[in-house]
This record gives C-alpha cells, sequence and structure tokens, in this order.
C-alpha cells in the first residue's frame, strides 16, 4: 500500500526507517510488527496498514539501509583524492564491505549474517541482485578515481577475497575481521600493481 497524504507518507517512511534501525542491529528477527511500530512511535495497527505484510516491511527496511550506505560511500567517493594509495583503497573498501568501526566484532558478524540469512528469503533477492550491482559499481568507481580501471571481473574477485577473509576470521579465538581481510586485500592489491 502507498500512503496517498503527506502525513501518511511520513507515517510510512518513519516505519521504514524504524525497521532499518532495527535490521541494521539485530538482523531480520529484529524487524517485527510491534518492534517497529514501538520505534517509529505509532500505532501497531499502522504497520499492517502501510505495509500487505512483513516481507514487504523487510524490504523497505533492506532497500533503506542498503541505499543510505551506498549513498554515504559515494559522497565520501566524491572527496577520496585521485591517485590514492593502496591503504587508502583498503581502507575504503573496507569500510564499504566489512563497516567501519573495526572493534565492533558484533556489528561485523550481525552484518555477514544478514548477507547469508538474504538467501533463506527468495523475495529479497531482487533487491540484494540490484544493491550488489551498484556496490561493484561503486567499487570500480572507487578504483577508476584512484587511476586503477579494473574489470568486473576483479572486483568481484576483491569483494570475495574479503568476505571469505571476514568469515574465516570469525573462527579465531580473538578475532580481528578486519585486519585480516585488510591484510589479504592488500596482499592481492600489491600482486597486481
Amino acid at each position: 500500500m502507498t500512503a496517498a497524504t503527506p502525513k501518511g507518507e511520513r507515517r510510512r517512511q518513519a516505519l521504514v526507517e524504524a525497521a532499518s534501525g532495527l535490521f541494521a542491529e539485530g538482523g531480520f528477527d529484529a524487524v517485527r510488527h510491534r518492534a517497529v511500530a514501538e520505534r517509529a512511535g505509532l500505532p501497531l495497527a499502522s504497520t499492517t496498514y502501510y505495509f500487505d505484510s512483513l516481507d514487504e516491511l523487510i524490504i523497505a527496511a533492506v532497500e533503506f539501509h542498503g541505499r543510505s550506505e551506498l549513498a554515504n560511500f559515494r559522497q565520501r567517493l566524491s572527496s577520496l583524492p585521485e591517485q590514492t594509495t593502496d591503504d587508502v583503497l583498503v581502507e575504503f573498501m573496507l569500510d564499504l564491505l566489512v563497516g567501519e568501526d573495526a572493534t565492533d566484532i558484533e556489528a561485523v558478524l550481525l552484518r555477514y549474517e544478514r548477507l547469508v540469512a538474504t538467501g533463506r528469503r527468495p523475495y529479497l533477492r531482487p533487491l540484494m541482485r540490484v544493491l550488489s550491482t551498484e556496490l561493484r559499481e561503486l567499487i570500480a568507481d572507487v578504483f577508476a578515481r584512484s587511476g586503477r580501471d579494473i574489470g568486473s571481473d576483479r572486483v568481484e574477485e576483491l569483494i570475495a577475497l574479503v568476505d571469505g577473509s571476514v568469515v574465516n576470521s570469525f573462527i579465531e579465538l580473538k578475532s580481528d575481521p578486519r585486519g585480516v581481510a585488510a591484510r589479504m586485500l592488500r596482499s592481492a592489491l600489491s600482486r597486481h600493481a
């Protein structure tokens, strides 16, 4: 459903933003009608008035979250100096793929749990394909701005390297997913300089 009035649009947007926040903090299980309504400061019935199902609300939350992150990084890209060093590239990519807070292991773990859990939600696949394409394009733009033109296959390879490094680091007693991914990414970039 769509809200036909400005007030309705504001309410719908408040629900999306509330659901997005819950999603970022606790994954899919945190997005529940009651929790979303409470966070948005709206009646419980508003979640079913503005969204036909919980799945539809989750799609809106995931899209809002993903697009907000991508917009943030596009803005950061505009301030990225041209001819950047490998270290700057690595940090930018890790902020984008792993998260900006290197000390918050729970946030990194939750980020990857959300990615894996998306596979069990077929209704999200079309949106995730779109967001994934935009993410790969943004990474290619980062490299292009730094004076390195890389192909889509190389972008896929670097994303897989980071994702694999992060997931494998979770089994360590003192996990440092960002540090492990940084080492792997620096090594890969130096081999293809």
